[in-house]
């Protein structure tokens, strides 16, 4: 008797977890075909991928050098800020000792 619970537990479980992976796969191929299609709806096609993921590349390295331009630029800045600061200090210096 106990043979047979076992064996039956084993068949259940087996029959779960075909039914998982069968369901797994569905839900792949829906979501597959969901993405083709919005990106059908934009103009792309299933044969541009290597082109769009190239350009989704390009975006990438575009927007790294606007931020590391951007982070160029204020340090820049903080440089000339704090340059005129340092002589307007130092005329002031020259200015109060010259007198």
């Amino acid at each position: 008797m106990r043979m047979q619970d076992d064996e039956i537990r084993a068949i259940v479980a087996e029959t779960l977890a075909e039914q998982q992976r069968l369901q797994q796969e569905s839900i792949d191929a829906i979501v597959l075909k969901a993405v083709a299609s919005v990106l059908a709806s934009f103009g792309i096609e299933d044969d541009d991928r290597k082109e769009l993921r190239a350009d989704f590349q390009h975006l990438r390295r575009w927007r790294k050098s606007v931020e590391q331009a951007q982070s160029y630029t204020f340090k820049a800045v903080i440089t000339v800020l704090a340059t005129g600061l340092m002589g307007a200090v130092w005329l002031g210096v020259k200015v109060v000792l010259g007198k």
